[in-house]
């Protein structure tokens, strides 16, 4: 049963479809949240949407997918649906995403970059358990980390970020 009803539909500020729209929307939505732009490797996605009042998203694939991080050697399985409420640095009520955790597939729910920044991203499940990773573990290979707007501009330098000011 989908999360994204009929009523969520009418009510989104921004509703696209085909697999080159969405995924250059879903890449930007991630960016101006400061979330890295590669955490959500979706593949042939039908439809996305954005609830700009409540900060609800939904993405849909065509089929369900598992990507392996391969910075940190994990594997992430992305359900046919994918649903958060985002804001300024966090992600949270995910649905449809989990992680490999030895023989056993985890459910994600909460994602957090730290503010101010430290370079590190957590993972929560709904029971409490974390873990923390490098964000540059979910940069999309061959792109450079854009500056934040503010006083200090960032700049990955061969796996390292750079801070000075501007």
């Amino acid at each position: 049963m989908s999360l994204v009803t009929e009523e969520i539909k009418a009510s989104a500020s921004e509703i696209y479809h085909g697999d080159e729209i969405c995924q250059e929307k879903s890449k930007f939505l991630l960016e101006e949240v400061g979330m890295p732009r590669g955490l959500l490797p979706l593949r042939d996605i039908e439809e996305c949407g954005y609830v700009k009042d409540t900060g609800f998203v939904w993405l849909k694939q065509k089929k369900s997918i598992t990507h392996k991080f391969e910075k940190i050697g994990k594997l992430v399985s992305y359900a046919t649906e994918v649903t958060a409420v985002v804001e300024k640095g966090k992600i949270k009520k995910l649905t449809g995403v989990k992680t490999k955790e030895i023989l056993v597939w985890i459910t994600l729910s909460d994602i957090q970059v730290d503010d101010p920044p430290t370079g590190k991203i957590t993972f929560k499940t709904p029971a409490g358990l974390f873990r923390t990773f490098p964000v540059s573990a979910f940069e999309i290979e061959g792109e450079q980390v854009k500056g934040s707007k503010g006083k200090d501009e960032e700049k990955q330098v061969n796996g390292a970020v750079e801070v000075k000011e501007v």
